[in-house]
Protein backbone atom coordinates (compact mmCIF):
# COMPACT_ATOMS: atom_id res chain seq x y z
CA UNK A 1 0.00 0.00 0.00
CA UNK A 2 1.18 3.00 -1.01
CA UNK A 3 1.51 6.48 1.47
CA UNK A 4 -1.44 8.01 -0.69
CA UNK A 5 -3.76 5.30 0.16
CA UNK A 6 -5.96 5.00 3.18
CA UNK A 7 -5.93 2.81 5.34
CA UNK A 8 -9.37 1.00 5.38
CA UNK A 9 -9.09 -0.95 8.59
CA UNK A 10 -7.79 2.26 10.59
CA UNK A 11 -10.22 3.91 9.43
CA UNK A 12 -13.42 1.99 10.69
CA UNK A 13 -11.66 1.25 14.23
CA UNK A 14 -11.18 5.31 14.18
CA UNK A 15 -14.80 5.14 13.14
CA UNK A 16 -15.78 2.91 16.10
CA UNK A 17 -14.03 4.94 18.07
CA UNK A 18 -15.84 8.17 17.19
CA UNK A 19 -19.25 6.97 17.54
CA UNK A 20 -18.58 5.57 20.97
CA UNK A 21 -16.95 9.03 22.18
CA UNK A 22 -19.45 11.28 20.07
CA UNK A 23 -22.45 9.04 20.11
CA UNK A 24 -22.82 9.16 16.25
CA UNK A 25 -25.68 6.57 16.48
CA UNK A 26 -29.07 7.89 17.09
CA UNK A 27 -30.25 4.77 19.05
CA UNK A 28 -31.36 6.73 22.83
CA UNK A 29 -29.16 5.32 25.26
CA UNK A 30 -30.16 5.60 29.35
CA UNK A 31 -27.44 6.95 30.80
CA UNK A 32 -27.68 4.57 33.88
CA UNK A 33 -24.39 2.63 32.94
CA UNK A 34 -22.46 6.30 32.61
CA UNK A 35 -23.48 7.83 35.75
CA UNK A 36 -22.79 4.25 37.80
CA UNK A 37 -19.44 3.76 35.95
CA UNK A 38 -18.25 7.14 37.47
CA UNK A 39 -19.28 6.88 40.73
CA UNK A 40 -17.16 3.74 41.07
CA UNK A 41 -14.14 5.80 39.77
CA UNK A 42 -14.74 8.46 42.26
CA UNK A 43 -15.86 6.05 45.55
CA UNK A 44 -14.76 5.95 48.43
CA UNK A 45 -17.10 4.15 50.64
CA UNK A 46 -18.54 1.12 48.40
CA UNK A 47 -15.40 -0.57 47.09
CA UNK A 48 -15.52 -3.89 44.14
CA UNK A 49 -13.25 -6.86 44.35
CA UNK A 50 -12.55 -8.01 41.22
CA UNK A 51 -11.53 -12.03 41.88
CA UNK A 52 -14.91 -12.07 43.76
CA UNK A 53 -16.66 -10.51 40.72
CA UNK A 54 -15.28 -13.22 38.74
CA UNK A 55 -15.95 -15.88 40.50
CA UNK A 56 -19.59 -14.51 41.28
CA UNK A 57 -19.79 -14.93 37.39
CA UNK A 58 -19.07 -18.40 37.32
CA UNK A 59 -21.42 -19.27 39.93
CA UNK A 60 -24.53 -17.13 39.00
CA UNK A 61 -24.15 -18.60 35.49
CA UNK A 62 -23.91 -22.31 37.17
CA UNK A 63 -26.99 -21.46 39.16
CA UNK A 64 -29.28 -19.63 36.38
CA UNK A 65 -28.49 -22.93 34.21
CA UNK A 66 -29.84 -24.98 36.72
CA UNK A 67 -32.77 -23.04 37.47
CA UNK A 68 -33.17 -22.93 33.56
CA UNK A 69 -33.60 -19.01 34.39
CA UNK A 70 -35.79 -16.87 31.60
CA UNK A 71 -38.50 -14.03 30.89
CA UNK A 72 -41.11 -16.92 31.35
CA UNK A 73 -40.66 -17.46 35.07
CA UNK A 74 -42.03 -13.87 35.39
CA UNK A 75 -45.67 -15.19 33.95
CA UNK A 76 -45.63 -18.62 36.12
CA UNK A 77 -46.07 -16.99 39.60
CA UNK A 78 -49.30 -17.34 40.32
CA UNK A 79 -50.30 -13.29 41.12
CA UNK A 80 -48.87 -11.91 37.91
CA UNK A 81 -51.15 -11.34 35.01
CA UNK A 82 -51.43 -14.51 32.55
CA UNK A 83 -52.83 -12.58 29.65
CA UNK A 84 -50.93 -9.74 27.44
CA UNK A 85 -53.20 -7.41 26.58
CA UNK A 86 -53.85 -3.74 27.64
CA UNK A 87 -55.39 -4.67 30.89
CA UNK A 88 -52.42 -6.33 31.47
CA UNK A 89 -49.97 -3.37 30.26
CA UNK A 90 -52.19 -0.81 32.87
CA UNK A 91 -51.62 -3.84 35.31
CA UNK A 92 -47.63 -3.47 35.69
CA UNK A 93 -48.07 0.08 34.73
CA UNK A 94 -49.83 0.75 38.07
CA UNK A 95 -47.64 -1.92 39.78
CA UNK A 96 -44.46 0.09 38.79
CA UNK A 97 -45.83 3.26 39.75
CA UNK A 98 -46.29 1.89 43.40
CA UNK A 99 -43.36 -0.59 43.54
CA UNK A 100 -41.38 1.00 46.73
CA UNK A 101 -40.36 0.51 49.86
CA UNK A 102 -42.09 -2.40 51.52
CA UNK A 103 -39.70 -3.06 54.30
CA UNK A 104 -40.43 -3.05 57.95
CA UNK A 105 -38.40 -3.38 61.48
CA UNK A 106 -41.25 -5.46 62.86
CA UNK A 107 -41.21 -9.64 62.60
CA UNK A 108 -42.76 -11.72 60.15
CA UNK A 109 -45.89 -11.77 62.31
CA UNK A 110 -46.46 -7.98 62.97
CA UNK A 111 -45.06 -6.77 59.45
CA UNK A 112 -47.65 -5.29 57.17
CA UNK A 113 -48.89 -8.50 55.23
CA UNK A 114 -51.76 -8.99 52.65
CA UNK A 115 -54.08 -11.70 53.21
CA UNK A 116 -55.13 -13.11 49.94
CA UNK A 117 -56.57 -16.79 48.28
CA UNK A 118 -56.12 -17.72 51.58
CA UNK A 119 -52.32 -17.14 51.83
CA UNK A 120 -50.43 -14.37 53.40
CA UNK A 121 -48.12 -11.96 51.16
CA UNK A 122 -45.28 -9.72 52.36
CA UNK A 123 -42.90 -7.34 50.44
CA UNK A 124 -43.81 -6.79 46.69
CA UNK A 125 -45.95 -9.70 47.04
CA UNK A 126 -47.90 -7.52 48.55
CA UNK A 127 -48.67 -4.97 46.57
CA UNK A 128 -49.66 -7.48 43.63
CA UNK A 129 -51.53 -9.22 46.19
CA UNK A 130 -53.81 -5.98 46.87
CA UNK A 131 -53.99 -4.76 43.11
CA UNK A 132 -55.48 -8.08 42.59
CA UNK A 133 -57.93 -8.26 45.37
CA UNK A 134 -59.45 -5.27 44.71
CA UNK A 135 -59.46 -5.97 40.89
CA UNK A 136 -61.65 -8.99 41.97
CA UNK A 137 -63.53 -6.34 44.48
CA UNK A 138 -64.52 -4.22 41.37
CA UNK A 139 -61.96 -1.67 42.75
CA UNK A 140 -60.39 0.12 39.57
CA UNK A 141 -56.92 0.45 40.88
CA UNK A 142 -55.51 0.16 37.36
CA UNK A 143 -57.46 2.98 36.12
CA UNK A 144 -55.88 6.32 35.80
CA UNK A 145 -59.15 8.07 35.78
CA UNK A 146 -59.22 6.10 39.43
CA UNK A 147 -56.60 7.77 39.97
CA UNK A 148 -57.45 11.36 39.13
CA UNK A 149 -60.69 11.37 40.77
CA UNK A 150 -60.14 13.20 44.26
CA UNK A 151 -63.59 12.00 45.48
CA UNK A 152 -62.88 8.28 44.98
CA UNK A 153 -59.29 7.70 44.89
CA UNK A 154 -58.49 9.05 48.03
CA UNK A 155 -55.91 8.11 51.22
CA UNK A 156 -58.72 6.36 52.85
CA UNK A 157 -59.65 3.95 49.52
CA UNK A 158 -55.78 3.35 49.49
CA UNK A 159 -56.02 2.50 53.11
CA UNK A 160 -58.63 -0.10 52.04
CA UNK A 161 -57.31 -1.04 49.04
CA UNK A 162 -54.09 -2.04 50.63
CA UNK A 163 -55.37 -2.99 53.92
CA UNK A 164 -53.06 -5.35 56.32
CA UNK A 165 -54.25 -8.48 58.00
CA UNK A 166 -51.49 -7.21 60.52
CA UNK A 167 -51.76 -4.35 62.82
CA UNK A 168 -48.64 -2.21 60.46
CA UNK A 169 -49.82 -0.32 57.43
CA UNK A 170 -48.19 -0.46 53.83
CA UNK A 171 -45.47 2.21 54.09
CA UNK A 172 -45.91 5.75 52.35
CA UNK A 173 -49.21 5.78 51.77
CA UNK A 174 -49.11 9.17 50.99
CA UNK A 175 -46.77 9.30 48.69
CA UNK A 176 -48.06 6.66 46.82
CA UNK A 177 -51.35 8.15 46.40
CA UNK A 178 -49.38 11.02 45.20
CA UNK A 179 -47.42 9.19 42.80
CA UNK A 180 -50.74 7.87 41.25
CA UNK A 181 -52.42 11.12 40.95
CA UNK A 182 -49.66 12.32 39.63
CA UNK A 183 -49.13 9.66 36.76
CA UNK A 184 -52.47 9.81 35.69
CA UNK A 185 -52.25 13.50 35.11
CA UNK A 186 -49.15 13.02 33.14
CA UNK A 187 -51.46 9.71 31.25
CA UNK A 188 -54.25 12.24 30.42
CA UNK A 189 -52.26 15.12 29.21
CA UNK A 190 -49.88 12.85 27.13
CA UNK A 191 -50.66 9.62 26.53
CA UNK A 192 -54.82 9.89 26.03
CA UNK A 193 -55.05 8.15 29.44
CA UNK A 194 -53.30 5.03 28.14
CA UNK A 195 -50.39 3.12 29.30
CA UNK A 196 -50.23 1.13 25.92
CA UNK A 197 -50.13 4.85 24.50
CA UNK A 198 -46.82 5.20 26.24
CA UNK A 199 -45.42 2.21 25.53
CA UNK A 200 -45.78 2.72 22.17
CA UNK A 201 -44.53 5.87 21.69
CA UNK A 202 -40.88 4.39 22.01
CA UNK A 203 -41.00 2.80 18.76
CA UNK A 204 -39.48 -0.60 20.22
CA UNK A 205 -36.71 0.56 22.13
CA UNK A 206 -36.29 0.07 25.74
CA UNK A 207 -34.20 2.98 26.60
CA UNK A 208 -36.56 5.25 24.49
CA UNK A 209 -39.25 3.82 26.82
CA UNK A 210 -36.72 4.46 30.06
CA UNK A 211 -36.25 8.09 29.10
CA UNK A 212 -40.06 8.79 28.15
CA UNK A 213 -40.86 7.56 31.87
CA UNK A 214 -38.26 9.60 33.15
CA UNK A 215 -38.76 12.85 31.47
CA UNK A 216 -42.49 12.67 31.34
CA UNK A 217 -43.36 11.17 35.10
CA UNK A 218 -41.20 13.14 37.90
CA UNK A 219 -42.12 9.95 40.06
CA UNK A 220 -39.81 8.21 37.88
CA UNK A 221 -37.33 10.29 37.44
CA UNK A 222 -35.12 8.95 39.88
CA UNK A 223 -31.87 10.69 39.26
CA UNK A 224 -29.46 12.12 41.74
CA UNK A 225 -26.41 14.42 42.36
CA UNK A 226 -22.88 13.09 43.11
CA UNK A 227 -20.15 15.09 43.98
CA UNK A 228 -18.00 16.45 41.23
CA UNK A 229 -20.63 16.02 38.58
CA UNK A 230 -22.52 18.36 36.96
CA UNK A 231 -24.74 15.62 35.18
CA UNK A 232 -27.23 14.01 37.67
CA UNK A 233 -26.39 10.25 38.15
CA UNK A 234 -29.18 8.41 36.84
CA UNK A 235 -30.46 5.03 38.34
CA UNK A 236 -33.97 4.70 36.98
CA UNK A 237 -34.87 1.87 38.86
CA UNK A 238 -38.67 1.87 38.77
CA UNK A 239 -38.75 3.36 35.29
CA UNK A 240 -35.91 0.44 33.86
CA UNK A 241 -38.30 -2.54 35.97
CA UNK A 242 -41.48 -1.16 34.47
CA UNK A 243 -39.72 -2.06 30.62
CA UNK A 244 -38.15 -5.78 32.22
CA UNK A 245 -41.79 -6.52 33.44
CA UNK A 246 -43.39 -6.33 30.21
CA UNK A 247 -40.55 -7.66 27.97
CA UNK A 248 -40.74 -10.53 30.78
CA UNK A 249 -44.19 -10.67 30.86
CA UNK A 250 -45.16 -10.59 26.66
CA UNK A 251 -42.00 -13.08 26.59
CA UNK A 252 -40.07 -10.12 24.31
CA UNK A 253 -42.91 -10.20 21.91
CA UNK A 254 -45.76 -7.95 20.46
CA UNK A 255 -45.62 -4.89 23.22
CA UNK A 256 -42.93 -6.50 25.32
CA UNK A 257 -40.31 -6.66 22.42
CA UNK A 258 -37.27 -4.58 22.89
CA UNK A 259 -35.02 -4.29 20.15
CA UNK A 260 -32.27 -2.93 22.92
CA UNK A 261 -33.45 -4.81 25.75
CA UNK A 262 -29.80 -5.39 26.97
CA UNK A 263 -29.50 -1.98 27.49
CA UNK A 264 -31.49 -1.92 30.58
CA UNK A 265 -29.47 -2.46 34.11
CA UNK A 266 -30.26 -4.25 37.24
CA UNK A 267 -33.34 -2.33 39.32
CA UNK A 268 -30.54 -0.67 41.87
CA UNK A 269 -32.51 -1.07 45.43
CA UNK A 270 -31.53 -2.59 49.29
CA UNK A 271 -31.52 -5.75 48.20
CA UNK A 272 -28.77 -5.96 45.58
CA UNK A 273 -26.66 -4.63 47.24
CA UNK A 274 -27.17 -6.60 50.23
CA UNK A 275 -26.58 -10.04 48.55
CA UNK A 276 -23.38 -8.45 46.42
CA UNK A 277 -21.73 -7.82 49.39
CA UNK A 278 -22.47 -11.10 51.20
CA UNK A 279 -20.50 -12.50 47.86
CA UNK A 280 -17.62 -10.89 48.93
CA UNK A 281 -18.18 -8.50 45.84
CA UNK A 282 -18.54 -4.86 46.95
CA UNK A 283 -17.00 -4.13 50.17
CA UNK A 284 -18.10 -1.35 52.42
CA UNK A 285 -15.94 1.02 54.35
CA UNK A 286 -15.65 0.70 58.11
CA UNK A 287 -18.58 3.77 58.80
CA UNK A 288 -20.79 2.32 56.22
CA UNK A 289 -20.57 -0.95 57.18
CA UNK A 290 -21.35 0.21 60.98
CA UNK A 291 -24.40 2.30 59.46
CA UNK A 292 -25.95 -0.77 57.50
CA UNK A 293 -25.32 -3.30 60.30
CA UNK A 294 -26.95 -0.48 62.70
CA UNK A 295 -29.25 -0.32 60.49
CA UNK A 296 -29.41 3.18 60.99
CA UNK A 297 -31.21 5.37 58.37
CA UNK A 298 -29.41 6.54 55.25
CA UNK A 299 -30.61 9.50 53.75
CA UNK A 300 -32.16 9.11 50.12
CA UNK A 301 -29.92 10.74 47.07
CA UNK A 302 -26.90 11.38 49.84
CA UNK A 303 -23.44 10.31 48.93
CA UNK A 304 -23.38 6.51 50.66
CA UNK A 305 -26.53 5.71 49.01
CA UNK A 306 -25.63 6.34 45.57
CA UNK A 307 -22.56 4.61 45.71
CA UNK A 308 -24.34 1.45 47.03
CA UNK A 309 -26.83 1.76 44.33
CA UNK A 310 -24.29 2.78 41.53
CA UNK A 311 -21.41 0.43 42.82
CA UNK A 312 -24.19 -2.48 42.96
CA UNK A 313 -25.11 -1.39 38.90
CA UNK A 314 -21.62 -1.48 37.60
CA UNK A 315 -20.79 -4.72 39.48
CA UNK A 316 -23.35 -6.51 37.76
CA UNK A 317 -22.30 -5.17 34.75
CA UNK A 318 -19.12 -6.42 34.95
CA UNK A 319 -19.85 -9.65 36.49
CA UNK A 320 -22.50 -10.27 32.71
CA UNK A 321 -19.32 -9.29 30.59
CA UNK A 322 -17.63 -11.82 32.52
CA UNK A 323 -20.25 -14.49 31.73
CA UNK A 324 -20.46 -13.20 28.08
CA UNK A 325 -16.90 -13.48 27.74
CA UNK A 326 -16.52 -17.29 29.11
CA UNK A 327 -19.79 -18.21 27.11
CA UNK A 328 -20.79 -16.29 24.25
CA UNK A 329 -23.32 -18.09 23.40
CA UNK A 330 -25.72 -17.80 26.15
CA UNK A 331 -28.64 -14.81 26.19
CA UNK A 332 -28.15 -13.17 29.31
CA UNK A 333 -29.00 -9.56 30.50
CA UNK A 334 -28.53 -7.61 33.49
CA UNK A 335 -32.58 -7.88 33.83
CA UNK A 336 -32.44 -12.13 34.10
CA UNK A 337 -29.35 -11.65 36.73
CA UNK A 338 -31.18 -8.67 38.65
CA UNK A 339 -34.53 -11.37 38.70
CA UNK A 340 -31.93 -14.26 40.15
CA UNK A 341 -30.25 -11.96 42.69
CA UNK A 342 -33.58 -10.73 44.09
CA UNK A 343 -34.97 -14.31 44.26
CA UNK A 344 -31.63 -15.56 46.00
CA UNK A 345 -31.48 -13.24 48.53
CA UNK A 346 -35.03 -13.52 50.03
CA UNK A 347 -34.84 -17.47 49.70
CA UNK A 348 -31.66 -16.81 51.90
CA UNK A 349 -33.90 -14.13 54.08
CA UNK A 350 -36.74 -16.62 54.86
CA UNK A 351 -33.84 -19.13 55.56
CA UNK A 352 -32.55 -16.50 58.34
CA UNK A 353 -29.19 -16.91 56.87
CA UNK A 354 -28.22 -13.11 55.98
CA UNK A 355 -24.74 -12.61 56.91
CA UNK A 356 -25.47 -8.48 56.81
CA UNK A 357 -28.86 -6.73 56.83
CA UNK A 358 -30.38 -4.14 53.48
CA UNK A 359 -29.43 -0.58 53.85
CA UNK A 360 -32.43 1.56 55.65
CA UNK A 361 -33.22 4.40 52.61
CA UNK A 362 -37.11 5.03 52.99
CA UNK A 363 -38.15 6.60 49.87
CA UNK A 364 -39.97 6.36 46.33
CA UNK A 365 -37.67 5.45 44.44
CA UNK A 366 -37.27 1.39 45.29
Amino acid sequence: MSDDEPDLELLALLRQHLQGKLKISEEPETGVLEGAEYVYDNSIDVALDMRSCKNAAAAIYSQMQQKECSPAKWSEHELHPKTKDEATIAFIFTMDILNFSFWSEKSDAERFAISYRDKRWTGYWSLVAAMQRALEEGIPITDSHFWQDEEECTLDSLKHIFRSCTDEEMPMLGERLACLREAGTVLYKKYECSPTNLVKAANGSAAALVNLLAKDFPCFRDEHRFEGRRKPIRILKRAQIFVADLWACFGGEGLGDFRDIDKVTIFADYRVPQILNSMGCIAYSPPLDVAVRAKRDIPSGGSWEMQLRACSIWCVELIRREIKRNHPEVNINAILIDFFLYDTIKEIEAAGQESIPHHRTRSIWY
